[in-house]
C-alpha cells in the first residue's frame, strides 16, 4: 500500500503511539500509520491557536464530512482520508467512532477547564479510548471483551498524558485537572498557571494518578487471554505509559515546568525489546497495573 502522506506524518511525529507500530506486521503497521495520521491531522487543527476559532471549527467539520465520505464509500478529498478509505473498508471502521473522536478534539476549542472527573473522563474516552476502539479492529481480536480493555487502557494513557503535561498545558492557559479536586486540596488555578509547586499540588496530582492506576488495573484484568498476542502494540503503549506514570510518582509530580517529563530513548528501547521478547515467547501477561 502506497501511503506517502500518512507515513510522512507518522515519521515526523516521533510519538509513543507511532513507536508502538514497530511490533506489527507490515499490513497492520500501514493501517495503523494511516489511522494515526488522521488523529494527528485533526488534533493539529484544534491546537493551531494562530488560526481563528471559527475557522478551526469549520475545518474540523470539513474533516468530519470527509471521513464520513470515506466510511460511506464516497470520495474523500483529503489525502490522509483517501489513504484511510481502504483501511476503513478492510477492517470495518465505524464513522460513529471517527465522529466521536472529532467531538473530543472539538472540546479543546471550547473547554479549558473540567469541573469533575466525570467530565474529564468523557474527554479521555473521546480522544483516547475511541482511538483504542478503532485500533483493536486493525489489530484483530476474537473476544468482544477486548473493547472494554481498549476503553480502560485509553483512559489510563490519557490521564497519564494529562499529568505529564500539566505545566505545558498551563502555558496555554489550560487546566485539565478537575477543579473540584483543586478545591478539595486547596490548590488554586493561579497556582497551576503560575507554576507554584507545593505538597498540596502533589497530593492533588496523586488523586489523578490513583485514577489512572485503577484504569491500568482494569485494562490488565479485561484483556482476554486469547487476544494478548494481537494486542502487542497496545501492550507496548501500556508498558511505556505505566513506566512514565511511575516516573511521575517518583518525582512527586513535579510537572509544572513547560518541558514535560519523558522516558529516555534507552528506556523506550528496553520496553520495545522486552515486549517483543514476551510476544514471541508467549509470556504476554500485561506488565502494568500492578500494586
Amino acid at each position: 500500500m502506497n501511503q506517502p502522506v500518512s507515513e510522512a506524518i507518522t515519521r515526523k511525529s516521533a510519538s509513543n503511539l507511532a513507536l508502538a507500530f514497530i511490533l506489527l506486521p507490515p499490513e497492520k503497521r500501514a493501517g495503523m500509520s494511516t489511522l494515526y495520521a488522521f488523529c494527528r491531522e485533526v488534533d493539529d487543527v484544534a491546537d493551531e491557536e494562530s488560526i481563528p476559532l471559527a475557522t478551526r471549527r469549520e475545518q474540523l467539520q470539513q474533516w468530519r464530512d470527509d471521513i464520513r465520505a470515506a466510511c460511506e464509500n464516497g470520495t474523500p478529498r483529503f489525502p490522509v482520508n483517501q489513504e484511510l478509505k481502504p483501511v476503513i473498508q478492510k477492517y470495518g471502521l465505524s464513522f460513529s467512532l471517527f465522529d466521536e473522536l472529532i467531538k473530543g478534539v472539538e472540546m479543546d476549542l471550547d473547554v479549558t477547564r473540567y469541573e469533575t472527573f466525570e467530565q474529564l473522563e468523557q474527554y479521555c474516552y473521546r480522544v483516547a479510548s475511541v482511538v483504542g476502539l478503532l485500533s483493536i479492529e486493525i489489530f484483530g481480536y476474537r473476544n468482544p471483551q477486548c473493547t472494554e480493555y481498549a476503553v480502560h487502557l485509553g483512559k489510563a494513557l490519557q490521564l497519564t498524558n494529562i499529568l505529564r503535561d500539566v505545566g505545558n498545558d498551563a502555558g496555554r492557559a489550560r487546566i485539565y485537572l478537575p477543579l473540584a479536586e483543586l478545591k478539595r486540596h486547596g490548590v488554586t488555578e493561579a497556582d497551576i498557571l503560575e507554576g507554584r509547586y507545593s505538597p498540596a499540588f502533589a497530593e492533588l496530582a496523586g488523586t489523578v494518578a490513583a485514577r489512572a492506576r485503577d484504569y491500568y488495573r482494569k485494562a490488565r484484568e479485561a484483556l482476554p487471554r486469547e487476544d494478548r498476542r494481537a494486542m502487542v502494540s497496545a501492550e507496548l503503549m501500556g508498558s511505556v505509559y505505566w513506566r512514565l506514570l511511575c516516573k511521575l510518582e517518583r518525582s512527586h509530580f513535579n510537572v509544572l515546568s513547560l518541558t514535560p517529563m519523558r522516558l529516555s530513548k534507552p528506556q523506550k528501547l528496553f520496553l520495545i525489546l522486552r515486549t517483543w521478547f514476551r510476544h514471541f515467547t508467549g509470556a504476554m501477561v500485561p506488565n502494568y497495573g500492578t500494586p
